[in-house]
């Protein structure tokens, strides 16, 4: 058997040791940013920034300090079984957690929910709830620590992935330790985790509270046989997070509609954008409309709030390919860019959103200086790519309203012209000049993602040469027309 590793190996930096009780924990803190495609057993791979907290005396792990509001935190008082008594994962918190990400390596096989709720001291009923929001995930091996490990650190590692340790499982026969070390989703609460099995469990789920103040029926703009088109909601996700699959559009348009199988998603937009997106009823036609995308046969418009105006045409750009947050875009062609382009069919002048609209819908202003008037664009988005129309809106110095991730780089642009390694007044005379400094710099003056919502709405969608064609509402910036 080979040994190997996954990009996610970080997660042990902080250290570990074993421990005398039943369970050998591993306990860090981190930010999880990992995209989900589906909600599928797919292999997630993360990265993190360590925190640090107290740690469990019952279970004498090692010891960190950090700001933590547990479920333990919920009542003092404890129920008959130990455990503190818990309410479930409902009502929804109205704001996120401090992230808490746990990582165990079970030496004691059994049941999950079990062992989860020994090692962590966490009531049953919260555990099943993390498991139904698909926030717990195993890995057959331990993965490997990285090479700032401590000796004790990579001493337990060997330990668990030694052949002596590993020939007799059963369940990785016939895999490498790469392929053993891939983490998929529990999926059930009995689901039996062996001796050296590891676990990641996300105590606080990043939580989705918008999700229970819509009218999820209004949303739904079109009911077919194979698929139903929703008209999104700015604050949510179409298909789920890392670290919760539940608090979805698919999810809660499936209840709305009363459907006994779960809708799938079929394509993404980004959580702060509202407006048009397809949800497949079958497996079937998920792949079909997977195909209709590959083959560019469905087409999308945008109307997108922009601080400044922009011409008519067409504008192109090429982008960074790394696939993260904030998306680079550059006017000049460089080798190993995706090329983007997008088609400005209109743009008018229109009022600034009023005080009470912006505060109803959580959009900031991020100091932009003038606050009269803003410019709505009708766009033909003619490539897709995460993040492309407020990418190259910010490019072209007319970022969207309320785009908190990308309207302080635009801003930096214009008090400091130059700042920007890809943009019109760079101070390198090639692309070949611009350092990685550079980069990292102008990444720098970008902001933190929107909490709720920015002026973008994908406000139609349709294929097969327009024979299915379907609209949004009234997007949220002219509600007070209505």
């Amino acid at each position: 058997m080979s040994m190997g590793s996954v990009n996610f190996a970080s997660i042990f930096a902080n250290g570990y040791r074993s421990l005398s009780s039943p369970a050998f924990l591993v306990r860090t803190l981190g930010l999880s940013q990992v995209s989900l495609g589906d909600h599928s057993n797919n292999l997630v791979q993360v990265a993190w920034c360590p925190r640090t907290r107290t740690s469990n005396k019952s279970i004498r792990a090692f010891s960190f300090e950090a700001t933590k509001t547990d479920v333990a935190d919920i009542s003092t008082a404890s129920s008959a079984n130990g455990y503190p008594k818990y309410d479930r994962l409902l009502p929804c918190p109205t704001h996120n957690l401090p992230p808490r990400v746990e990582h165990l390596v079970v030496t004691e096989g059994g049941r999950v929910q079990e062992y989860i709720c020994k090692a962590l001291d966490l009531p049953p009923l919260f555990v099943a709830d993390l498991i139904h929001f698909g926030a717990v995930f195993y890995a057959l091996v331990c993965p490997r620590p990285p090479p700032t490990a401590t000796p004790e650190q990579i001493k337990l590692f060997k330990q668990y992935t030694a052949p002596s340790a590993l020939v007799n499982r059963t369940s990785i026969k016939g895999k490498t330790v790469r392929e053993a070390q891939k983490t998929f989703r529990i999926t059930y609460v009995d689901q039996f985790v062996e001796s050296g099995t590891y676990l990641r469990v996300h105590v606080h789920p990043k939580r989705s509270p918008r999700c229970y103040e819509i009218d999820w029926k209004s949303r739904i703009i079109a009911v077919a046989e194979s698929y139903v088109v929703l008209d999104k909601p700015a604050g949510t996700s179409v298909g789920g997070t890392t670290d919760n699959i539940e608090e979805t559009c698919a999810t809660f348009a499936t209840r709305a509609l009363g459907l006994t199988s779960p809708l799938r998603t079929t394509h993404q937009i980004d959580n702060c954008t509202e407006g048009c997106v397809v949800l497949a009823r079958t497996k079937e036609y998920c792949s079909v409309f997977h195909g209709k995308i590959r083959e560019k046969m469905v087409k999308k418009l945008y109307l997108a709030l922009a601080a400044a105006p922009l011409p008519v045409g067409i504008i192109t750009h090429y982008m960074r390919p790394i696939n993260m947050a904030p998306r680079l875009v550059s006017e000049e062609k460089i080798e190993g860019w995706h090329m983007c382009k997008l088609e400005i069919i209109e743009c008018r002048k229109v009022p600034w959103p009023s005080s009470a609209i912006k505060e109803k819908y959580c959009v900031e202003d991020c100091y932009w200086p003038s606050k009269d008037y803003a410019y709505e664009c009708k766009i033909n988005l003619l490539t897709g790519k995460t993040h492309q129309i407020r990418a190259q809106l910010t490019a072209c110095g007319a970022p969207i309203l309320g785009d908190s991730a990308y309207m302080p780089a635009a801003l930096a642009e214009i008090t400091s012209p130059g700042v920007n390694p890809f943009g019109k007044y760079r101070k390198n005379q090639s692309v070949e000049d611009i350092k990685e400094m550079d980069i990292t710099e102008w990444i720098a003056q970008h902001g933190k993602e929107p909490s709720v919502a920015i002026g973008l709405q994908a406000c139609q969608i349709s294929w097969d040469d327009g024979k299915h064609m379907y609209e949004a509402g009234i997007p949220w910036w002219r509600c007070e027309e209505a």
